[in-house]
């Protein structure tokens, strides 16, 4: 590949990433309105009902690090959540410099609501179940080798 060819926009991974990531997130869109939650919301509260379902208590930096998000862009998240009564945030009573997260009877109640939202954004994308389910696998691929060289090049 020539350096013109090297510099088009289509040819770059990072533009096919970020212009999938941003067609898909408007495909959750309409069908996070009915719960009343933005996308990072929902992947938070994922995370939530997740935990809660395998008994598992959640802490906020656990929260961060399943999320690849950094305090800055989780905590105004939790606080929104917070005020409209999904969930609640406690200091950790065996550690206090900790914070535990813990979803409502209203979040929980949401999960109910929610359990639709995955098979009907798979229902408006147009490629057979399985070829998403290989290009979900290969993009965690690709995330965890990034991620794999980017910590061993500290």
């Amino acid at each position: 590949m020539d350096s013109d060819q090297a510099l088009a926009l289509d040819n770059q991974i990072c533009f096919a990433l970020y212009a999938a990531n941003r067609a898909v997130t408007a495909l959750y869109r309409p069908l996070l309105r009915e719960l009343a939650l933005t996308y990072p919301q929902y992947l938070v509260m994922l995370v939530l009902w997740e935990r809660e379902y395998e008994g598992r208590v959640t802490h906020v930096s656990d929260l961060g690090r399943r999320l690849r998000l950094d305090s800055g862009t989780l905590t105004p998240l939790l606080k929104r959540l917070s005020e409209r009564g999904l969930l609640h945030r406690e200091r950790d009573p065996e550690d206090e410099r900790s914070v535990v997260v813990a979803l409502t009877p209203e979040g929980q109640g949401l999960r109910k609501r929610a359990a639709n939202v995955p098979g009907r954004l798979l229902c408006s994308i147009d490629l057979p179940p399985g070829r998403l389910t290989a290009i979900r696998d290969e993009l965690k691929s690709v995330l965890e080798t990034i991620e794999h060289q980017v910590g061993t090049s500290d």
